[in-house]
């Protein structure tokens, strides 16, 4: 897969999933061990991805979460 198509599967995983996913299973969701490996570094990219828009990506204790931003908090 190319880089665009591994962040595709990364943030429908994290924007559909109940709870924070942690990196090791976020790698499960690719056979191909190259795609696996890259996850970190995709996540970084998707982070930066969503700045300046309603919800972001963070990584907590717990894993990665999209999350509403506090400035949204009002709303």
């Amino acid at each position: 897969m190319n880089a665009l198509d591994v962040k595709s599967v990364l943030e429908t995983a994290l924007i559909c999933a109940q709870q924070p996913l942690t990196v090791p299973e976020l790698r499960l969701l690719f056979i191909n061990e190259e795609d696996a490996s890259r996850v970190p570094e995709l996540l970084t990219e998707l982070q930066s991805d969503w700045t300046g828009k309603g919800v972001e990506l963070v990584c907590l204790a717990s894993g990665w979460r999209f999350q509403s931003r506090v400035e949204m908090m009002p709303y």
